[in-house]
């Protein structure tokens, strides 16, 4: 899932005009930092060739090379996932009755071809004020801030109240891979115990000009879901070809599911989200989010609202194809057409509802849907947000985003705290890592981050987590 909850998953690309920028100077601390992130960037982490283990195995030896013993590093991976291996960490406290917080990140990174990308995915490429590559945005440089975070509080003999742990998991990004969240949560529960997490799922919006709106926070995420939609045929001669072609049916049918849109519905954040967001993003687009806001059956103001993609995951279920497979051979009849449909289910939502209504809207019983297993468990609410977790993005965001409003937000896309709220560890969704209205490329081509909003996010990340370990 990308960092920043606005994105909109869409093939984010930077301008074509861009006019080039003079390179900042860094503080000597940023210049170790952007070397830790250069490393983990250029570690490929896919799920078909990379290597989360790899990821994980430099980070832990960045974290040696600060001081941390064998002892407080604590590599994993599970049997017969040698390659999907990752990480915790732990910064000693010095009250044994305050409990620990945990700062979550995935390592792995959605597919990347580089036979698409205008640049390698695998190298990070700094352009027109921008850092490029796969995992950029989500969610390496979030990512590199935590290990960067640690190795600079035992540099400064920074003396936490509460253990500050760090978890670098694998498998966020494939809903089938091994899930190294997860895997922590069944079998590993008691070393990453904590009073709460933080972990992506949140973070700013910037307007056209690259000026911060809004700074978001996690206050719920919709449910992942896969169905696989089948047609199975006889098949036979491509010279004796019939209307009964499996390639045919299931066209059609996803054609039925392209044209449905599911019942607009709302949460109590995401009502306040669009009432909040409506006069900062003003024109048409802040006037419908407003009216939505006060009449959520609007269908005008919900027409304009869902041209943005970002805003429209946040109104309702959605299911999207995602993958096709069909046919045998060039000469033959297909036997069997597949399609992957991704849905994101809005809270409160069955699974079964979402089948059921698929397998209505394709209307034809040669199309066999069936759900593809559940990622995690159905988080039923979100964990409310605290002023012990508000206080302190309240008094960060002031230091490096004053006057800026922040704003929780229902998220359309899928974190691993799907699997730690279930186990009793609350998992709030920050970041403040700003992202563009396109999206920045996250999960398509081109992936990017604005330098700016990568090192402000880590002054504002390495100045939370400071606040937060010194609770009580």
């Amino acid at each position: 899932m990308r960092p920043f909850l606005l994105a909109t998953l869409a093939l984010g690309l930077a301008p074509a005009l861009a006019i080039a920028q003079p390179a900042p100077t860094l503080r000597p601390d940023q210049v170790a930092f952007r070397a830790l992130y250069k490393e983990l960037v250029e570690t490929n982490t896919e799920l078909s060739s990379g290597s989360c283990t790899l990821a994980a195995d430099r980070m832990a030896a960045r974290l040696k090379a600060a001081g941390y013993a064998d002892a407080d590093l604590h590599p994993y991976a599970a049997p017969g996932h040698p390659a999907e291996g990752g990480l915790v960490a732990v910064l000693k406290g010095s009250d044994p009755k305050a409990r620990p917080m945990l700062l979550l990140a995935h390592i792995d990174v959605v597919e990347a071809k580089r036979e698409d990308w205008v640049r390698d995915p695998f190298t990070l490429i700094e352009e027109n004020g921008y850092l490029y590559g796969r995992g950029t945005s989500d969610m390496k440089g979030q990512a590199a801030v935590w290990v960067d975070s640690l190795i600079r509080f035992k540099q400064e003999g920074f003396k936490p109240r509460r253990d500050v742990k760090l978890a670098l998991t694998c498998g966020e990004e494939t809903a089938s891979a091994f899930n190294g969240a997860g895997y922590l949560a069944t079998h590993e529960r008691a070393l990453i115990d904590a009073a709460f997490a933080l972990n992506e799922g949140a973070g700013g919006r910037l307007d056209a000009t690259g000026k911060p709106i809004a700074l978001n926070v996690q206050a719920g995420e919709k449910f992942p879901q896969d169905f696989r939609l089948e047609v199975t045929n006889p098949g036979g001669h491509s010279s004796r070809p019939t209307r009964n072609n499996a390639i045919y049916h299931l066209a059609a049918g996803l054609t039925r599911i392209s044209d449905y849109d599911f019942p607009l519905e709302y949460t109590s954040a995401s009502r306040d989200y669009l009432a909040k967001m409506g006069p900062l993003v003003g024109g048409e687009m802040g006037a419908a989010m407003s009216a939505l806001a006060k009449d959520g059956t609007d269908a005008k103001a919900a027409a304009v609202v869902e041209t943005d993609p970002g805003y429209n995951g946040m109104l309702h279920t959605t299911c999207v194809a995602t993958m096709l497979e069909a046919g045998h051979a060039t000469n033959a009849l297909p036997q069997r057409a597949r399609a992957n449909i991704n849905c994101r289910i809005f809270p409160g939502t069955t699974v079964e509802q979402v089948q059921a209504k698929l397998t209505e809207l394709v209307a034809d019983p040669q199309i066999k849907v069936t759900p593809m297993g559940a990622r995690s468990e159905v988080t039923k609410s979100p964990p409310p947000l605290t002023p012990e977790i508000m206080k302190p993005i309240e008094t960060m965001a002031a230091r490096i985003w004053p006057g800026t409003p922040i704003i929780p937000v229902l998220t359309a896309g899928a974190t691993d705290g799907a699997f730690l709220t279930p186990v009793g560890i609350p998992t709030y969704g920050v970041s403040g890592m700003f992202g563009d209205p396109d999206g920045n490329g996250v999960h398509g081509l081109n992936e990017r981050i604005r330098v700016a909003s990568l090192y402000n996010g880590r002054d504002f990340l390495y100045g939370l987590v400071k606040i937060y370990a010194m609770q009580p």
